[in-house]
């Protein structure tokens, strides 16, 4: 074996022992006993077994293969879009136990693909396999992998608000998806030429994140339950009223809406309770989102400048009282208040 391929053969590999030290972590070792670190480490045992067949069939001459192992890589495969899926929805869901219903599920694609191989087994049945089969397991991974992005649609428009601010395990789930992702497009663009290239690459990096969050202090926050969904819990009367007036007194004193930047944890800060309180009161004792919430009080300030100072352009009062833009004011505006600004504002001249 030449420096080069020795050098590849060792970084390839690295990627498939970071993989199995995970798995075995989080199958045997980890003492939360929580549901979705379980299916993560189910996720990271399928991954490592695939990129672990990838590594064998290049680096062992064609001769020498054992089929056998090729054969359970493919298998392995075929689990590992399930098992992002169930692990993604047990952390969206908040899942104590797996239910019932997701055994049998696993179950009967861990018995499918066995069948299949006792009844075509690779060495047998190599055109099968390579000409057929293999598509059929990169779709049915490529469709739970669309299902696992429609279940973090919230966490991606979350991540992606301004008015937001995510949670370090909301940020681990999407970089989890995300890496599942490219493995597998590196798989499907990769598909005849050196597609093991791309794979690896991208596995090395998937377990270098999960090694270097594993070891920081602030590790059980990444392996926590997501926060519950707002509607679930409801903040008492009482609570709710105080922190209402409190909210109310902050921005009336301190003017914040006017800053267009202005973010949820920023107010949170202010008030004295987390974001995601915050956002529980205003969505369900509120009933309304963050963005209305400060549109309200800049729609107030704006009437008021219309109604004191007609020297200043329609421009100039919009950007005062908070918007970000003209035509976000003139829009919200119109929404809100059922007329133009200029019209408001011709009540009054």
């Amino acid at each position: 074996m030449s420096l080069d391929n020795a050098i590849l053969f060792f970084i390839c590999s690295l990627g498939v022992f970071n993989g199995l030290l995970v798995s075995i972590y989080f199958l045997l070792i980890d003492k939360t006993k929580r549901v979705p670190n379980f299916l993560f480490g189910l996720l990271v045992l399928f991954l490592t077994i695939r990129i672990g067949k990838s590594v064998y069939t290049v680096f062992t001459p064609r001769e020498e293969r054992n089929l056998l192992f090729i054969q359970i890589g493919l298998s392995a495969c075929f689990l590992i879009g399930v098992s992002l899926y169930y692990y993604v929805k047990s952390s969206v869901t908040r899942v104590k136990k797996i239910p019932l219903g997701w055994s049998i599920h696993f179950l009967t694609l861990f018995l499918f693909i066995s069948i299949i191989g006792v009844l075509k087994p690779y060495e047998a049945e190599i055109l099968f396999w390579n000409t057929y089969f293999v598509k059929f397991i990169y779709l049915v991974w490529g469709v739970y992998i669309a299902l696992s992005g429609f279940l973090l649609k919230d966490v991606f428009r979350k991540l992606f608000s301004k008015k937001e601010t995510c949670m370090t395990s909301e940020v681990w789930l999407v970089a989890v998806y995300m890496s599942n992702l490219l493995i597998y497009l590196a798989y499907i663009i990769g598909y005849f030429n050196f597609y093991f290239v791309g794979t690896v690459t991208f596995s090395i990096v998937f377990y270098g994140l999960v090694l270097l969050f594993l070891s920081k202090k602030n590790r059980e926050s990444i392996f926590r339950d997501l926060p519950e969904k707002y509607s679930a819990k409801k903040i008492e009367n009482n609570e709710a009223d105080l922190l209402k007036k409190q909210l109310d007194a902050l921005m009336l004193k301190e003017e914040l809406y006017k800053n267009t930047d202005v973010k949820l944890s920023d107010i949170s800060t202010k008030v004295g309770v987390t974001s995601h309180k915050l956002s529980q009161f205003l969505n369900d004792n509120l009933g309304k989102s963050f963005a209305v919430f400060l549109n309200e009080y800049r729609i107030e300030e704006a009437k008021k400048l219309l109604r004191e100072n007609h020297k200043i352009t329609l421009e100039s009062i919009g950007f005062e009282s908070g918007f970000s833009s003209k035509s976000n004011f003139y829009a919200t505006f119109k929404k809100v208040v059922g007329q133009t600004p200029a019209q408001y504002q011709k009540q009054f001249l």
